[in-house]
């Protein structure tokens, strides 16, 4: 990057302030540190704002002053429900006259009275919803939301038990790819969830966290990252299961003719995923069911195709856009071409083009294929939460969104005005990571959110909570800011961007209402004060972590005892991202850190893993102890050794059960006493990320004493637990 010309120096600055970038931000030391005003310059220039010249800082100054100055009312406004909505000033005349249009056809008419240049307020709206301002020719939507979320205790209440307060629930956490069952071709399925879902529900569970579920690539198996999704909006369509529609007979039909009998048991053999032959096999035996479909289905308008077409009605462009960029994804790169839709040729890297709508309706089989197989996948998703529900789950499968997706991928093609182009979300340098981290993904501008009325923010919401009972919003401090860094820079030239954190926070309860579904935030690293305290108060539970929760060394040091936990938040002995009981138990996390080159060098000299070990060694006798005084181990007997096998899993279950939280989530791993975790953080190849599975089906799991024990147990802890009542406030 190349450094602007001193004299603009201030300029850029004042300009990024505007633009809601904080120039100064504070380190992992406690240290300010300034953002340089190259990295500035080209942040600005990715967000629409030029600023390489005195001129252009000016016309970017003007435009932002024009967004901002509240001289014209948004397109949308948020507020809450029974409290007064406040309109610029500049917007308003005093005596204009406006009308609100209610989403129940109710009207409200009314009269401005405000003093000239003070704030002119409308009063307060009792029903939640997309209401309609009308003042003069200008039309705005209203958002109106509750208060708060809908929460734990109001789920337990839509079972209704309303004359009892909510007990402490449990549930599982599940890596939905890494699931068995007999016939899933190698990759966990839907099918297989909505078993687990059915079965832990007859043992007590609650709800069912997974995996996310977001679409990823159809022709770029290689990429399988989870959390470096193609789409926030459509489902992945690798976890469809064949049988499921179609019924076991044809889908073995279509095995038959994909070639596929041989390889599907080979694939569902392995203890690791085989994601590139296990998705390429996969997706031709879906296609041989897409012919029949059409063949059968679609030729005699039978059932299933009326419910195709309406699928397809109700995905409207979105939808069709995302076809589309899957099959041209796949055509370029079958040309020789490349995957990321910037190095298109031009005319497709525009979804509105003349060009792509001509390839749409050359290709429009194939694109029909990619709408069929959302079809099925939504289908397979939406089982499987009905089946959570039916079977006396209070909340049911929560989904996860991820923070970002793949700047390569179909949302930011589709949704290209509305997303950041050339930067990278990630992380500043930590005392853990001092490179920073740059995931390679994008997301939201915030300004293009304002001006496009938070459009395709409230299209990802609908997205996440379509077939949830709640959804986990990855590094939710991401509403609040977010670490961007330019493409192809180092994760240490980067800068915070502030985002409309109250107008989100509105629309997620407003969304969250209307799906009936709760929400949690994963709220783990640096979090600002006051931060949880807002998330408490509009209903988003949190997060707590075994291995994070422990007290300050000025308060004695040591793990906390569950009673000190805080009970607005879901509480876990671990997630995806960090060891498992029995791997953290013996240093199994160490020991791949080591391996794969994470050790930082020590300044004394010392042996680096030597000394992880050591601490971890302290750290083990500290959870040992609050272990003993919760009353889960027994007071007269040592720490186990520091081997996977004599990890205290069902103590630290147990721990874990006696925190005052509405609702705990056991991950499979430490439920089956497993060593290894799903995700080892900065690495790509050296470890097996996100392609472990389940050494048992299903179906055998629940057939495990052991395994069957460790949920008895878990239930019996939880109903002994004693928290503060959950009946909800009105929100």
């Amino acid at each position: 990057m190349s450094t602007p010309p001193v004299q603009h120096s201030e300029a850029i600055a004042r300009l990024a302030l505007q633009a809601g970038f904080e120039v100064e931000w504070e380190n992992a030391h406690r240290t300010i540190q300034r953002v340089p005003d190259s990295t500035l310059a080209v942040l600005l220039e990715r967000m629409g704002l030029p600023c390489s010249s005195p001129a252009q800082i000016k016309q970017s100054a003007a435009a932002l002053e024009a967004e901002l100055s509240g001289k014209k009312l948004p397109l949308l406004m948020t507020a809450e429900c029974e409290r007064g909505i406040a309109l610029p000033p500049a917007a308003i005349k005093s005596g204009s006259r406006y009308r609100i249009e209610l989403e129940s056809g109710s009207i409200i008419d009314g009269r401005f009275t405000a003093p000239k240049g003070e704030t002119a307020l409308l009063s307060p709206i009792s029903e939640p919803g997309y209401h309609t301002l009308v003042i003069n020719e200008q039309r705005v939507t209203l958002a109106v939301a509750p208060s708060r979320s809908y929460t734990i205790a109001d789920a337990w209440q839509s079972l209704g038990v309303s004359d009892r307060p909510a007990p402490p629930m449990w549930g599982i956490a599940a890596q939905l790819y890494g699931l068995r069952r007999n016939g899933d071709g190698g990759i966990g399925d839907f099918s297989a969830l909505a078993h687990l879902a059915v079965e832990s529900a007859k043992r007590g569970a609650h709800a069912l966290a997974i995996s996310p579920t977001h679409a990823m690539f159809s022709a770029r198996p290689q990429q399988f990252s989870p959390y470096s999704p193609s789409s926030r909006l459509w489902l992945n369509v690798t976890h469809i299961d064949p049988a499921a529609v179609f019924g076991d007979e044809l889908a073995r039909s279509a095995m038959t003719d994909a070639g596929a009998l041989d390889a599907w048991p080979q694939l569902e053999a392995l203890s690791l995923i085989d994601w590139p032959r296990a998705v390429t096999m996969k997706l031709k035996v879906l296609r041989v069911l897409f012919e029949r479909f059409c063949a059968h289905d679609r030729a005699q308008d039978l059932p299933r195709a009326l419910e195709f077409h309406g699928f397809c009605t109700r995905g409207g462009r979105a939808l069709e856009d995302h076809a589309r960029f899957e099959t041209i994804q796949a055509a370029q790169l079958a040309q020789g071409g490349d995957g990321f839709w910037r190095n298109w040729p031009e005319a497709l890297r525009d979804p509105r083009s003349p060009e792509v709508e001509a390839f749409a309706n050359e290709n429009r089989h194939e694109v029909e294929f990619h709408l069929f197989l959302q079809w099925l996948a939504a289908k397979g998703l939406s089982h499987a939460q009905h089946a959570a529900r039916d079977t006396g789950m209070a909340v049911g499968l929560i989904a996860d969104l991820a923070v970002g997706c793949d700047s390569a991928g179909s949302h930011a093609w589709s949704y290209r005005d509305d997303m950041l182009q050339g930067v990278s979300v990630g992380a500043p340098p930590d005392l853990f990571n001092q490179a920073g981290q740059a995931w390679g993904l994008t997301t939201f501008s915030p300004r293009a959110m304002r001006n496009q009325g938070f459009s395709a923010f409230i299209d990802m919401v609908r997205a996440a909570f379509a077939h949830a009972g709640g959804v986990r919003i990855d590094h939710i401090l991401g509403l609040r800011r977010l670490w961007l860094v330019p493409e192809g820079e180092s994760a240490r030239d980067g800068a915070y961007l502030r985002y409309p954190l109250e107008d989100m926070l509105r629309l997620i309860a407003l969304e969250s209402w209307r799906h009936r579904a709760v929400v949690i935030g994963e709220d783990l690293g640096t979090v600002p004060p006051g931060f949880r305290e807002r998330l408490s108060e509009h209903g988003i539970a949190g997060i707590r972590v075994l291995w994070f929760e422990q007290r300050e060394q000025a308060d004695g040091g040591g793990f906390k005892s569950p009673a000190q936990w805080d009970r607005d938040v879901v509480g876990t002995t671990t997630t995806h991202d960090l060891p498992t009981v029995a791997g953290w138990w013996c240093g199994h996390d160490i020991e791949w850190r080591n391996r794969i080159g994470q050790t930082m060098a020590r300044a004394d000299g010392r042996d680096a893993v030597e000394v992880a070990m050591e601490e971890r060694a302290v750290d083990r006798a500290a959870l040992w102890y609050a272990f003993q005084q919760a009353g889960v181990a027994a007071h007269d007997v040592p720490p186990p050794l520091a081997e996977p096998e004599s990890a205290p899993v069902d103590e630290a279950l147990a721990f874990v059960a006696a925190t005052p939280t509405p609702l705990v989530t056991y991950p499979l791993e430490d439920l089956l006493a497993l060593e290894d975790q799903p995700n080892l953080p900065g690495s790509i190849d050296e470890h097996p990320n996100w392609r472990r599975r389940m050494s048992l089906p299903v179906d055998d799991l629940f057939a495990d004493d052991s395994f069957i024990d460790r949920l008895l147990a878990v239930d019996r802890a939880r109903s002994a637990t004693s928290i503060t009542s959950l009946v909800p406030d009105t929100p």
